[in-house]
């Protein structure tokens, strides 16, 4: 189940962005943008949906923004111990179609480049590679996937 985020799970999307971003500290150097988001406003701003499993457990989170013609997806984190269950294609897939009821025509997100995993996983979700940039000291790649 995939729901709006409420006051009371920020602690468990903070654990959660922690958990699933520490991996990337060596190889970025620094933490991830994902680990210092002020995640109170976010929520409050009804940026941020929550994935649960059946029993209500906590699983993953998604942070989205509708820009002027297109939906920001600024963030996407599953717990490592429900990694490969679907969850984050799940969480995604929400956001498309968010975008696509509110007239959106895309979707775009960025990544780390050193977060290599992802620069295969966005391509096989539809995803194509616009930009390469540098943005607060992050080597960032953007992706974009026009919604049909």
């Amino acid at each position: 189940m995939i729901r709006l985020a409420e006051a009371r799970d920020e602690a468990a999307i903070r654990d959660c962005a922690a958990q699933a971003y520490a991996r990337y500290v060596p190889r970025i150097g620094r933490e991830p943008a994902p680990m210092l988001a002020d995640y109170a406003s976010q929520i409050a701003a009804g940026r941020v949906h929550v994935s649960e499993s059946d029993t209500g457990a906590f699983q993953g989170f998604i942070v989205f923004v509708n820009e002027d013609r297109h939906v920001l997806l600024e963030n996407v984190a599953v717990l490592p111990e429900a990694a490969g269950q679907g969850i984050g294609k799940a969480l995604i897939a929400f956001c498309e179609a968010a975008a696509r009821a509110g007239g959106k025509r895309a979707v775009r997100l960025y990544t780390n480049a050193a977060m290599t995993e992802n620069l295969s996983i966005y391509p096989r979700l539809g995803y194509i590679e616009y930009d390469r940039r540098v943005e607060d000291g992050f080597d960032r790649v953007c992706f974009e996937k026009i919604l049909r």
